[in-house]
């Protein structure tokens, strides 16, 4: 176990949460904790919640007083606070609030709804001391009153009462209560030279009094010393120690697993497996409603693509191994998976993004489990071929479409998102999107690797033939221009940049007479001045003597940001007339060609599946990845670097780590190990700016200037240790077996240890040193498996 020594001016991430593998998580009532650095009144390092939005604070923090000097601020400690360990719910912090007296505080919470504390007090002189210790506690409540003394069975505490909660706080040693402004729990400690004095805390909160003093009670008489044993033991045998020389990156990769733990849930009725919510802090984990249906979409459930980055966030967990069993467990018999099945019974009523069979073979490919394989393939295999039944292929060309922008993993789209003013909200399922298809066709693959593995060859024909359409309609979108995949129309196969065609004001019958020079799908948007859109009825003709083509009624719309919009279901090789009924005359209807000229970062997914060959692969690299005025920039490839209006910046300019990922797989997937590695660098420099200035990890984070945007401490915002270790080209698959391949492409050596396996990653050769003591060095740029 390592001790670190990070200050505020450091990487820091200090979420504490109930950690499953310990307790049993409630998922309907579960109090997530931070420490804080000062920052509120009074200033203090306090441990803060929120209980999920029940109160609007609450800070536990110690106050330290010796003769007429008084401190809690950190800013004033003689030393000020370092960070020596962190786990998801625990945590040791040293400082010296006052001259030579030395303090260890530990923080942990060891079930949802309790808090617990311990503090070690060390008098570094050589005369007596007289030290007041504080314990203090401020609530600001809601429907409630903050903290205040109490007295229950004869013991003082402090209690308070916030939105139906009941916080107690409950100290060892026997405390008086404190006279100062914020209520306290007071030890007048006598410190002989030398001395050291220790005393615990436990904080509960339920919807009893005497039910938070049982618990709080309960939490402080836990025997501290084994739990702390069994919490840093377990935690040292599922994380990968990464040692660097630079103690940022260090810190990130640790923080990083740290923060991953703490999102997983214990198995329930309705997920058999953990399972995860995306993120958790000190104003989540309250279900008003006590069923967790009033949940956000951040714990509503688990998608393919979090299964996927949590593989590479907890490189040595089976915790992604629980959320693909999770998907299997709610297969329905057509073999089609819930997109985003949760611990409430939750279901996303979509198909899950076909990422799965990729991810089991990752799994398999790391752990050698011939049984999982054996169990999982059946499922999976059944799961690819229901993407591709009449419902999800309409035109049954063997290349389905998504039916759901939430399914495509990047839900803010400005092609098919309608709720901004600046996107366009192209009707989804009437596009080719190469995303899909690249996971489609990358499913394919892993599925025969698994019929060969398996001996079941019986099964390859036909996932052959499957994987060469999509690859064919892949290679369909390539645009040679722009040197990248592209959108395409789905039944004319058009790529081209949108045009608008007409725009109408008001209701009536406009001719336009339109030789369109090619056919095309049209989009209609309707913009209105007043605030309550309008949808009117619309009706299109290619012929102004003939029946019009397609009407367009009042239901048909999708809602947008500034009206409605609507993808024509026909397509159009001319426009004669439009006939308009219900638009006010100050409204317009605009119509035009669908513009698919717009570029994101999904567009990149068919290097990620291995679709291109290599020429190709090289120009999607040097002509458009490292673009300047496209995709490369300085913190990583940005969402939609096409996307030029201010007002869609945060979304455009957004970094997503879980895309730059599919991203550097592909480049590392055809021998760009240096890009890959030069990518990742740029990465984790908007992590780490991120944890020093903001101690959090974001959903997205700017490609210009690094700063975070979007949800603190999302899944997706985690450092992906796995890739990093797959750059380095060290891959452990136990504590036995390392994968090496490739070169070190990063400028300095990297020491890896797991369990007590150790991995010196050096410029030139690489050492092994097992736990017995055997050592095998191997030349870098030398596949093998080295084994003890």
């Amino acid at each position: 176990m390592r001790d670190w020594s990070l200050t505020p001016g450091d990487p820091l991430c200090l979420v504490l949460a109930a950690d499953s593998r310990f307790s049993a998580c409630d998922y309907l009532d579960d109090q997530s904790w931070e420490l804080e650095f000062g920052g509120a009144e009074p200033a203090a390092l306090a441990l803060h919640t929120t209980y999920g939005l029940r109160a609007k604070a609450m800070r536990i923090f110690y106050r330290f007083c010796e003769g007429n000097k008084t401190v809690s601020d950190p800013a004033a400690f003689v030393q000020p606070p370092v960070v020596r360990r962190f786990y998801p719910n625990f945590l040791v912090v040293e400082y010296a609030p006052l001259p030579t007296i030395d303090v260890t505080a530990e923080y942990w919470v060891p079930q949802s709804n309790a808090a617990a504390g311990r503090i070690t007090l060390v008098n570094r002189s050589n005369k007596d001391r007289t030290i007041a210790l504080e314990l203090c506690a401020v609530l600001s409540a809601i429907e409630g009153q903050g903290m205040a003394a109490a007295q229950i069975q004869m013991v003082n505490v402090l209690a308070g009462r916030s939105r139906g909660l009941f916080p107690i706080l409950f100290m060892t040693g026997g405390p008086t209560h404190g006279a100062r402004p914020q209520p306290s729990l007071l030890l007048n400690l006598e410190l002989s030279p030398g001395a050291t004095r220790q005393f615990s805390w436990a904080h509960a909160a339920t919807d009893d009094a005497q039910t938070s003093f049982a618990l709080a009670r309960q939490a402080a008489a836990r025997p501290w010393d084994a739990e702390r044993v069994r919490i840093e033991l377990t935690n040292a045998s599922q994380t990968i120690d990464v040692s660097t020389p630079e103690p940022d990156w260090n810190a990130a990769f640790a923080l990083s697993q740290s923060a991953a733990f703490r999102l997983l849930f214990p198995p329930n009725d309705h997920l058999p497996n953990p399972s995860i919510v995306s993120s958790r802090g000190p104003d989540s984990g309250c279900s008003f409603k006590g069923d967790g249906s009033d949940y956000p979409a951040a714990w509503s459930g688990q998608t393919p693509f979090d299964a996927y980055y949590l593989q590479e966030a907890l490189p040595a967990s089976p915790a992604a191994l629980s959320l693909l069993k999770n998907f299997i467990a709610v297969q329905k018999e057509d073999g089609a998976i819930d997109g985003k099945p949760g611990f409430a019974g939750q279901r996303g009523r979509y198909l899950a993004a076909p990422l799965l069979a990729s991810l089991a073979w990752k799994l398999y490919t790391s752990s050698g489990d011939e049984d999982f394989l054996k169990q999982a393939f059946p499922a999976l295999q059944k799961f690819f071929w229901a993407w591709f039944s009449p419902k999800r292929d309409k035109d049954r060309d063997g290349v389905p479409q998504w039916k759901h922008i939430l399914q495509t993993g990047f839900e803010e789209n400005p092609l098919f998102d309608s709720w901004h003013p600046w996107s366009l909200g192209v009707d989804i399922s009437q596009v080719h999107s190469p995303e899909l298809e690249a996971l489609l066709y990358n499913e394919a693959e892993c599925l025969m690797r698994m019929a060969e593995a398996l001996g079941k060859r019986d099964m390859l024909t036909l996932l052959r033939e499957q994987a060469a359409k999509l690859r064919a309609s892949i290679e369909a979108a390539w645009q040679e221009r722009a040197s990248l995949y592209h959108y395409r129309e789905r039944e004319t196969g058009s790529n081209l940049e949108g045009k608008t065609l007409a725009t109408v004001s008001g209701s009536g019958v406009t001719a336009v007479k339109l030789n369109l020079e090619g056919q095309f799908r049209l989009q209609i948007e309707v913009r209105t001045q007043s605030p309550k859109a309008k949808r009117p009825r619309i009706r299109l003709y290619q012929w102004a003597s003939k029946a019009a083509d397609e009407t367009i009624e009042s239901g048909d719309y999708q809602w947008s940001g500034e009206g409605a919009t609507y993808t024509t279901q026909k397509i159009y090789s001319k426009l004669a007339k439009i006939s308009v009924r219900g638009l006010d005359d100050e409204d317009t209807a605009i119509i035009r060609t669908l513009d698919y000229a717009m570029e994101d970062h999904t567009l990149f997914m068919p290097l990620w599946a291995g679709a291109p060959d290599a020429a190709r692969a090289q120009r999607i690299v040097e002509r458009a990845l490292l673009d300047e005025s496209r995709f490369d920039r300085p913190f990583g490839v940005p969402a939609c670097p096409s996307l030029k209006q201010p007002a869609a910046e945060i979304v455009a300019q957004a970094v997503h780590l879980m895309w730059n990922l599919f991203i550097c797989e592909g480049l590392l997937r055809y021998g760009f190990r240096k890009e890959a590695a030069r990518l990742f660098e740029r990465n984790m420099s908007a992590v780490i700016q991120n944890l020093k200035m903001n101690r959090a990890f974001y959903a997205g984070y700017h490609a210009e200037r690094g700063a975070g945007i979007g949800e603190r401490n999302v899944l997706s915002g985690l450092a992906p240790t796995g890739l990093f270790l797959k750059i380095l080209g060290v891959e452990i698959l136990s504590s036995t077996r390392v994968r090496l391949t490739g070169e070190n492409p990063f400028p300095w050596d990297v020491t890896l240890r797991f369990k007590r396996l150790t991995v010196i990653r050096g410029r030139a050769r690489t050492e092994v040193i097992f736990a017995n003591g055997a050592s095998t060095t191997v030349e870098n740029g030398v596949s093998a498996v080295v084994e003890a």
